[in-house]
């Protein structure tokens, strides 16, 4: 009985003494990841779990929310942008782990319409966006920060539609977020990215913007100068290996 207690109280001892950054590591790295990842990222997660290593734990949001968190000060190990500008204001402030930064992933923009009242435009310069929206509104990330959001915004000033729908917007948080309000048909159209359509049977796809009338969409990937997780640069060297790459061309992505 006496040595089962010694034993207990041993085992009881050695675990209250990791100190909160050795408990850290029994779990993988937390990954910031931007919101149109959350299905591939889950994917890559499971692939990376499957190797033996524990599994990442991943927060989606909007990359603007994401990069303020980072400069607040968030315990953090990797970033994942869905634009470079969003990863050059972290990198600016030096939050960034030199030479982990690489665009390892690409997607397309897309004109989306609820399922159930699917829409037929083709999308061309001066193309009737205001008219084709009816009473309604246009779903998309915030134009003012979230990539999706900017690209949107981009293509439609280059098609010179912009003016005509820009008081008849329903900006949203995130992508996502864009993409469930034309899912649940509160809003007649929207524009996010391939992949969110593609993870969405609650809509259907009117058309694909040229990639000419915006900048190319690409998604960077960085461990933080702050991460002291081990995991941290072996798993972002699986996310752009030939292997992790073929697990975000399952979802729709482009890969580099």
């Amino acid at each position: 009985m006496r040595r089962l207690l010694a034993i207990l109280i041993s085992l009881f001892a050695a675990f209250t003494a990791l100190s909160p950054s050795a408990m850290a590591q029994q779990s993988g790295p937390l990954v910031l990841a931007a919101a149109s990842l959350q299905e591939s990222m889950n994917a890559a997660a499971d692939a990376w779990v499957a190797k033996g290593h524990s599994r990442p734990k991943i927060s989606f949001a909007g990359s603007s929310a994401l990069a303020r968190q980072i400069e607040a000060g968030a315990p953090a190990d990797l970033f994942i942008s869905a634009d470079e500008p969003w990863m050059d204001e972290v990198q600016s402030k030096g939050l960034l782990r030199p030479k982990t930064r690489v665009s390892f992933l690409t997607n397309n923009l897309v004109l989306i319409a609820p399922a159930a009242k699917p829409v037929r435009i083709k999308i061309r310069p001066g193309f009737p966006l205001a008219a084709a929206l009816g009473s309604g509104r246009l779903a998309v990330a915030d134009p003012n920060a979230v990539p999706a959001g900017l690209y949107a915004r981009q293509a439609l000033t280059r098609l010179k539609v912009w003016p005509s729908v820009q008081n008849r917007l329903a900006p949203a948080e995130n992508v996502r977020a864009a993409l469930a309000l034309v899912s649940r048909g509160a809003a007649p159209l929207g524009i996010v990215y391939s992949t969110d359509a593609k993870a969405e049977p609650g809509v259907r796809v009117a058309d694909t913007f040229p990639p000419s009338s915006h900048d190319p969409i690409s998604y960077p990937v960085a461990v933080l100068a702050s991460s002291r997780h081990r995991d941290a640069e072996a798993f972002r060297r699986f996310l752009i290996s030939a292997e992790g790459k073929a697990v975000f061309r399952r979802f729709g992505f482009g890969t580099r």
